[in-house]
């Protein structure tokens, strides 16, 4: 394989999962960019990485590096992912790819004119039972999908003085809890039944309508502590439901909160077929319900050995051996490289693409135009 290296523009919470996913996979990391110059330097230094880019033109210019990772706040993506990709460069973004689906349509054409590779980081699809689930769905194992439903909830903005950039509009979008975990779960359950959604009806809520932001800076996930606040007045939606209908005739709902207290990032889905269904917790990550009428329900433990040839290659350690959430960004990452060394972007693609983030980005608008008009709504009309 080609030896490709990488750098990281941004290294909060998120960034150091990819950091740490690709030492793991043996990419060097050639150096990082953060917000400012001293946070630049400052993450350099702890993380031991050769280099710290004083700017994106610096960064874009190096030669060293074939893959950027963004894992900046939302409204830098097209900026950034644009100015990168005309610079040679291939771009594994976070989610969401961009602000709304103008944006997004842009970065693919861009891609396709530059002819590099961009990818999305949704990386819930690589816990290896999700790849079993779809296997078993291809394979017919449960018969025609009917009903797929579920939840992504989360605790840590519960509280009035919880904050993140993620709740401003102007840096995260005018939807929240959809664009940032609803899009994992639209992602998981279309690529698993290989259905899009072709229709929906929303139900978006502003749980807290005011918060405290803090006058100093905060990671995400922790707590602001006893700095300095302000009142502020909030438009993005803490929780949300969303009805569903899909291309293939199958029914769904799902619902998202980032205020449902005691659940830190529970991801859970069930797909219901005509001869059995299929299950997932993502707090119970190494285990599969497999539900039957005619015979016993079954529970099947992450393991290669009772895998389907399809999924197994996505368990790294044997049965037993439990595999959780970093662990889907090495698997993500490993496709997307394999694929990068390979050098022959007209194959087929495994993992998440601009293409593919270009389609959460249209569901999130079909949801906030559902929400504001109280109705059914067509995705992408």
């Amino acid at each position: 394989m080609q030896k490709i290296n990488a750098a990281i523009i941004g290294l909060g919470f998120v960034g150091r999962a990819h950091l740490d996913a690709l030492r793991r996979l043996g990419i060097s990391v050639q150096g990082v960019l953060g917000s400012t110059p001293e946070r630049t330097k400052a993450s350099r230094d702890a993380l031991g990485l050769p280099r710290a880019y004083a700017s994106l033109e610096e960064l874009a210019a190096d030669s060293s590096v074939h893959v950027v990772h963004l894992c900046t706040p939302n409204n830098e993506h097209f900026q950034e992912a644009s100015q990168l990709l005309r610079a040679g460069k291939n771009v594994l973004c976070e989610k969401p790819l961009t602000l709304d689906s103008r944006e997004s349509a842009a970065l693919v054409s861009l891609a396709k004119e530059t002819g590099r590779v961009g990818g999305v980081a949704y990386n819930l699809r690589y816990y290896p039972l999700c790849q079993e689930a779809r296997a078993l769905i291809r394979k017919g194992a449960i018969g025609q999908v009917r009903l797929v439903h579920g939840s992504f909830l989360q605790d840590w903005l519960l509280y009035p003085t919880d904050w993140n950039w993620r709740l401003e509009a102007k840096s995260g979008g005018e939807l929240r809890a959809v664009s940032d975990i609803g899009t994992h779960w639209l992602d998981l359950v279309t690529w698993m039944t290989n259905s899009k959604v072709s229709e929906l009806c929303a139900d978006l809520a502003t749980v807290l309508p005011t918060r405290r932001k803090p006058k100093g800076r905060v990671e995400t996930f922790q707590k602001a502590g006893a700095a300095e606040t302000e009142e502020v007045l909030m438009t993005t939606d803490d929780y949300a439901s969303v009805l569903l209908r899909f291309e293939n005739d199958a029914h769904g709902v799902m619902t998202v909160s980032q205020v449902s207290a005691g659940r830190k990032a529970r991801l859970w889905f069930e797909v219901d077929g005509s001869e059995g269904s299929l299950a997932f917790d993502s707090e119970s990550p190494n285990s599969l319900w497999i539900g039957r009428r005619d015979r016993a329900s079954e529970v099947l433990p992450k393991d290669p050995a009772l895998q389907s040839p399809e999924s197994r290659g996505y368990a790294a350690y044997p049965g037993g051996h439990a595999e959780g959430y970093p662990d889907t960004f090495v698997q993500l990452f490993k496709d997307f490289y394999s694929y990068v060394a390979a050098g022959d972007f007209r194959a087929p693609r495994s993992f998440p693409t601009f293409d593919t983030g270009h389609d959460e980005l249209l569901l999130c608008e079909a949801i906030a135009e559902s929400a504001q008009k109280r109705s059914w709504v067509s995705v992408g009309a």
